[in-house]
């Protein structure tokens, strides 16, 4: 007989398309039944697919918590669970997470296990009082509902081991991990190239950001920090590839600053790969993050880094050493760091080569085994069969 998995996210595309593929293809490989559920948040007009699952349930997850549709998602998600005898169920994302341990909490009574990946808690040094007072409570009782919960970052695993939350295992597993095999170091000619077909001028010095455009990736204080380099670096480019709730402020903000020429609104983008193959160095001014997939990118093609002080972004970036860490909403500060990399090629050169070895760590093949790990650890243990309970389970 099959074993059955269940993964849970908020979103489909933003979420398990974007991060968790890798995994649902190994655990197809080892013979398992894939299930996910989450929301359909595709374009209209988009195939809403997802490779390497068996079965997919659309539920209707929100992100704010105090949505009344999340009843809904909860009613929805407690069915499935409670009718598909899953050995384990891997939750994501905080709505996603919550809910889920919620409705689980039965099906894990008879044996199936469930572990949470919290990929960066709204809880952080400089967080609002009010986030603390959200979020912080409600993660706290929701560990003693988690078989294993998994943290990304330095600053989360701490939270969760000396605040004692009540989770069975505390594993710090350093993010989703970046495919080495599409992001990698281009060579002269390809990145001419690169440029060719995307529109840019060889001699640009070409800056990319990749990440939602909101308030937590604060992409307000890098149309500043051009304002700043524009008389300085007269050749210079700035990519914000994506989406988000934001993108027209920040657009009004650019027209208002008349940094047309220098700042490029890319949209959501499946090139990513190629924009980032074709820049100078990559940058992020995250008030927080988990582990972020941008800066982890951007090590893979070997660019240097330039990075604000956030949660997330010190575990990825040691200033100095791969590139350069700029105290948060210091747009001066961050202007300095972005010339003095502009002005030397031999720092490049140097975070290039660094970022080259440390980025090792952090592939997919090598994230993916870790967490199968902690599958095998739990595939023999608490089996549910189709016909009931199995002699291991204990009330």
């Amino acid at each position: 007989m099959s074993k059955k998995v269940l993964f849970v996210a908020t979103v489909v595309k933003g979420h398990i398309n974007a991060f968790h593929l890798p995994y649902l293809k190994k655990l197809k490989e080892e013979g398992w039944e894939t299930h996910v559920c989450a929301k359909n948040d595709f374009d209209i007009g988009e195939d809403c697919r997802i490779p390497y699952c068996d079965r997919y349930f659309d539920i209707p997850f929100e992100r704010s918590p105090f949505s009344s549709n999340n009843l809904s998602a909860y009613r929805q998600l407690k069915e499935i669970i409670d009718k598909n005898n899953y050995q384990l169920v891997h939750c994501h994302t905080p709505v996603g997470g919550a809910l889920t341990r919620l409705a689980a909490r039965e099906a894990r009574n008879r044996g199936t296990k469930i572990i949470y990946t919290a990929h960066g808690y709204h809880f952080y040094k400089g967080a609002s009082a009010m986030m603390w007072t959200v979020y912080y409570p409600v993660e706290k009782w929701l560990a003693s509902y988690t078989d294993c919960q998994i943290l990304i970052n330095e600053d989360d695993y701490h939270i969760s081991v000396n605040r004692h939350f009540k989770a069975e295992r505390i594993e710090l597993i350093p993010g989703v991990g970046v495919d080495l095999k599409r992001f990698s170091r281009p060579d002269f000619i390809l990145k001419d190239q690169l440029r060719t077909k995307h529109g840019f001028n060889k001699d640009d010095f070409i800056m990319i950001c990749v990440g939602e455009l909101s308030e937590s990736k604060n992409q307000s204080m890098l149309i500043d920090v051009m304002g700043h380099l524009k008389e300085s670096i007269p050749n210079i480019k700035l990519l914000l590839v994506g989406r988000g709730n934001k993108a027209r402020e920040f657009e009004e903000k650019v027209q208002n600053m008349n940094l047309q020429e220098q700042v490029q609104f890319m949209g959501y983008r499946n090139d990513v790969h190629e924009l980032m193959a074709l820049s100078d160095i990559a940058v992020s001014t995250s008030r927080r993050e988990g582990l972020p997939v941008n800066v982890m990118e951007a090590m893979a093609v070997n660019l240097p880094v330039v990075v604000t002080n956030s949660r997330g972004n010190k575990d990825l970036v040691q200033h100095m050493k791969n590139g350069l860490v700029v105290e948060l909403d210091h747009d001066k500060a961050f202007s300095e760091a972005v010339l003095k990399l502009y002005r030397s090629p031999e720092m490049r050169e140097r975070f290039s080569i660094e970022n080259a070895k440390m980025i090792k760590n952090y592939s997919v093949e090598e994230m993916v085994n870790k967490v199968c790990s902690i599958y095998h650890d739990y595939a023999g243990s608490g089996w549910i069969s189709e016909e009931g309970l199995d002699e291991s389970t204990v009330y």
